[in-house]
């Protein structure tokens, strides 16, 4: 396959799309791990702009996220338009089992969930075929890809659980979702772990339960082994828009910097067109007409964008108020980070503090233990890098108004490529005090499925957060 220069329709941390129709929109949802609020939701008309409109997961009753432990929490999940009701189905790994939410309207509100705690996996889908019944199906680590007939109002199994299909043979088979569209039951499935085997692949069968005969020209989307500046795609899922024009949703990484490479902003949402051939869909990657990504600037005083989550089950939210966003250490420990996902490879971040009466950590991280950031005190500003256990002041600089404290974070892609494997995936820089190679926050140092956040937390005392800027620089080779 030619290195087609695909650009994500979602950039940076926009994980594991499911997508559904309802009238002339479109709706999808990404999983969200261990950040609150969570389960995203996102509307379009022409898969091409879309628009964040909140989350199914708002309200600490509905999920627990716990202590917002990296990579735990909300993993992939189905979004289907049923009966005149949007369903989301998902998997909170903190607590096992699978959860159904229901919703009128995409923005929510939606509802606190149906669970069934004995289908134990990840993963899963629901649908419901030509008679009413509704089907969960989901990934069993001992059994591969199981389904069920359910109750979805009781929360109740119809019957035992069957296995469908377990894939082509390649490594965790999941992700899977199951489709009728128009004689043929269709199995969709993401193999090959969620790296540079990843790989969809498709079987079908006359009938929901089975037996699934796989698709002959699997894996019908995969860039493993390719020279292509895209890896790691897979975790589909397809839908038909007004137009009548299928299309695919899948994720994948950006991958930068020397030998093995590193993805710096996480696995982000593309899409591509879809053309069915003798009952099979071939999965079409061109070049699409995508806007490029806009950063923004957030004083507050519109509330709460959907853009801004926080670690865990939220504690001690911030407050707005006339002068900006208040946040507030807990007692003797840090509050919690208030963050917001980086959707660029280069870009330029200015945050106004007023620390006159507490310190400020301004910080671009993938998770607690792998960050860069600025601690910002009533009389210094010190740029720290945090690498697993370690801690250490790289520079300082003094702070002449307490009151008014202006701060810069910045990372940018080198131009130049050379043979060396040495080269850093991009260079984050702290205030223009220190310039820092950026793999040691990538998913490739830390783990985990999440991408880069920046954002501010209170260390001590209270901060005022008087403006937020996040903005985008078009110097990257990548498009992003």
């Amino acid at each position: 396959m030619a290195d087609v220069n695909i650009k994500p329709v979602l950039p940076g941390f926009w994980s594991d799309p499911t997508i559904c129709r309802a009238g002339d929109q479109l709706i999808l949802a990404n999983s969200s791990f261990e950040y609150f609020p969570a389960a995203p939701i996102h509307v379009s008309q022409d898969m091409l702009v879309w628009r964040h409109v909140g989350h199914v997961i708002t309200r600490p009753a509905q999920v627990s996220l716990g202590a917002g432990e990296a990579s735990s929490g909300i993993y992939g999940s189905t979004l289907r338009f049923h009966g005149g009701r949007f369903w989301f189905v998902t998997t909170n790994v903190n607590a096992g089992g699978q959860l159904l939410f229901t919703a009128d309207v995409p923005e929510g509100p939606w509802s606190d969930p149906i669970a069934f705690p004995t289908l134990s996996g990840i993963d899963p889908d629901i649908c419901w075929d030509d008679h009413g019944q509704c089907h969960l199906t989901w990934c069993d680590f001992n059994a591969g890809i199981r389904s069920v007939m359910i109750d979805p109002m009781r929360g109740r199994l119809l019957g035992e659980p069957v296995t469908l299909w377990s894939g082509t043979g390649g490594r965790n088979p999941e992700g899977p979702h199951l489709y009728k569209v128009g004689d043929w039951w269709y199995l969709l499935l993401a193999e090959g772990g969620t790296h540079l085997g990843h790989m969809v692949t498709i079987a079908r069968s006359r009938s929901a339960e089975g037996p699934f005969d796989p698709c002959p020209h699997n894996p019908i989307l995969t860039h493993r082994s390719l020279a292509h500046s895209v890896q790691g795609v897979g975790h589909a899922d397809i839908v038909e828009a007004p137009d009548s024009q299928w299309w695919a949703v899948f994720h994948g990484y950006r991958p930068l910097g020397g030998h093995p490479h590193y993805h710096l902003i996480g696995r982000e949402t593309f899409a591509a067109k879809v053309e069915w051939r003798d009952a099979w869909p071939h999965i079409v990657e061109q070049e699409l007409d995508i806007p490029e990504p806009l950063g923004f600037q957030d004083d507050f005083s519109g509330g709460m964008s959907p853009r801004w989550v926080v670690p865990g089950d939220p504690k001690r939210p911030g407050e707005i108020t006339p002068l900006g966003l208040l946040l507030r250490a807990c007692g003797n420990a840090p509050g919690q980070p208030i963050l917001t996902r980086v959707t660029a490879h280069n870009w330029r971040s200015l945050v106004a503090l007023d620390v006159s009466c507490g310190t400020a950590l301004v910080q671009l991280r993938i998770d607690n233990q792998h960050w860069y950031g600025l601690e910002v005190s009533s009389h210094r500003v010190d740029a720290v890098v945090a690498i697993g256990p370690a801690r250490h002041v790289k520079a300082t600089r003094s702070v002449e108004d307490p009151k008014s404290v202006v701060v810069a974070l910045d990372a940018s892609i080198e131009q130049e490529s050379t043979v060396s494997v040495a080269n850093p995936p991009d260079l984050v820089t702290l205030d223009g005090m220190v310039a820092l190679d950026g793999r040691y926050i990538s998913t490739e140092v830390s783990g985990g499925f999440t991408g880069r956040m920046i954002g501010v937390q209170a260390l001590s005392g209270q901060v005022l957060v008087k403006n937020f800027e996040f903005g985008i620089e078009a110097r990257s080779p990548c498009g992003g």
